[in-house]
């Protein structure tokens, strides 16, 4: 099936829109014609965005400013999508950053702060969207990440997070299939965005260098591709990036090499940082 046939005219809900995977999610999908909902925290980003899906020559899509680690928010954009475009079609739960640093130097809020966002953020947003997508035998993709399968020293916050979104995916992807609804988990590995630019509290540095190679880098538009590819084949999970696929085959078939890596690694770092440089 063709990505247009599959996502024209779906109406389609997407967190963490402002950017990064999302932002470029939403110029991809716009692209393809599905009628848009977008949120962020940021809404001046999330209005340019618009703007410029607008001057594409696209319906401008539905904006609403959202914080996943408010209980009312979510619901709130769910019942304007539906307001808007009478239906709910997919959601895309993607809001989320990552929280590092050595476990004798985080504390304990780092980690609550972390599954608020990254775990709770991501229930609160399939909860909120669930009886419309039961309604409209929909799809809910989940943003995972290969940290979800191999954990990093001076990462364990992020990985936590993300194996409990792994685990989650596993566990409801049965129950909802009873109902007709398709779950696709997205592991994605290094995706240009802006994730390694925020820190532990959440706020953007954008003047923050990347701190990954740029030969490891995969660009946006192509991981977006890739998921998009995924969700359309109703794929139950996609690992993006021929590193990230990587990796995850020797978790799963020669674990021995990543401790040994991760040994190594942390030996040689010694301390992490707690925010970008």
């Amino acid at each position: 099936m063709s990505l247009v046939k599959f996502f024209q005219n779906k109406s389609i809900l997407i967190t963490g829109a402002s950017s990064g995977i999302g932002e470029e999610l939403a110029v991809q999908l716009a692209a393809l014609d599905a009628l848009l909902t977008l949120t962020a925290r940021r809404r001046e980003l999330l209005d340019a965005l618009a703007q410029r899906i607008e001057a594409s020559g696209k319906p401008a899509p539905l904006v609403v400013q959202a914080d996943v680690t408010n209980d009312t928010d979510l619901p709130h954009a769910v019942s304007e999508a539906i307001r808007v475009y009478n239906k709910l079609d997919i959601v895309i739960a993607n809001a989320g950053f990552g929280v590092v640093g050595s476990f004798r130097a985080l504390s304990l809020d780092d980690y609550r702060r972390q599954l608020e966002t990254n775990v709770f953020g991501l229930i609160r947003t399939v909860k909120a969207a669930l009886p419309a997508i039961e309604q409209s035998r929909g799809n809910i993709v989940l943003i995972g990440s290969v940290a979800g399968w191999a954990a990093s020293p001076g990462a364990s916050p992020y990985a936590m997070s993300k194996f409990a979104v792994r685990a989650l995916a596993n566990s409801i992807t049965p129950e909802l299939a009873l109902q007709r609804v398709k779950v696709t988990l997205i592991s994605p590995g290094f995706v240009a965005s802006n994730i390694r630019r925020v820190d532990n509290q959440g706020a953007l540095h954008a003047e923050a260098r990347e701190p990954i190679p740029d030969w490891i880098v995969v660009p946006t538009d192509t991981a977006v591709l890739h998921i998009l590819r995924a969700v359309a084949r109703g794929q139950r999970e996609a690992v993006i990036t021929g590193h990230g696929k990587i990796l995850v085959f020797l978790e799963r078939f020669a674990p021995w090499m990543i401790r040994a890596f991760s040994k190594r690694m942390a030996a040689n770092r010694g301390g992490y940082r707690t925010e970008p440089k």
